[in-house]
């Protein structure tokens, strides 16, 4: 796969927009995976303090030096999530995308992962994109982590565990 806007469009992912300018109707209610691009060719900057939700009252923030840490030079995904059906069905991508949207404007909402992703200065200008599918996403999530993985040798800046 091409780790691109454009690779990822010929992967049959769409959506692309800004969190700020999700139109939540656009987003189906099936399961899948979704994922966070940046589209920048500088060195991201960082906030020391990550506005995020403090779910169950716990800080998401991290220490620069670890932010630096993560970073992926040259990669345009930066995290890549899966969103299940749940035990009910009704999950799915709509509802997943929403709490995140959520936790990165401060509600403490429990999305811990993906937490790095709002200490970016640029947070706000970031695009998901989304792919439903028929395979257990966890599974599929799983599968573009290691690919990502052997392309770059590591994962992606905000996904911290494989």
């Amino acid at each position: 796969m091409e780790w691109t806007r454009g690779g990822l469009e010929a992967e049959g992912f769409s959506g692309f927009v800004r969190f700020a300018d999700l139109q939540f109707s656009q987003v189906p209610t099936a399961s899948g995976v979704y994922v966070i691009v940046r589209q920048f060719d500088h060195e991201p900057g960082f906030l020391p303090i990550n506005p995020a939700g403090r779910f169950k009252g716990k800080d998401p923030s991290v220490p620069r030096e670890r932010l630096d840490a993560e970073w992926v030079a040259g990669a345009e995904v930066v995290y890549i999530g899966k969103a299940s059906g749940g035990a009910s069905g009704r999950r799915g991508l709509r509802k997943r995308l929403d709490e995140f949207r959520r936790f990165g404007v401060g509600d403490p909402i429990g999305h811990w992962g993906g937490r790095l992703i709002w200490q970016l200065e640029e947070s706000d200008s970031l695009l998901v994109c989304w792919k439903d599918t028929d395979v257990e996403p966890a599974l599929v999530e799983r599968a573009m982590i290691l690919e990502f993985t052997a392309d770059f040798g590591r994962r992606p800046f905000a996904n911290l565990r494989d």
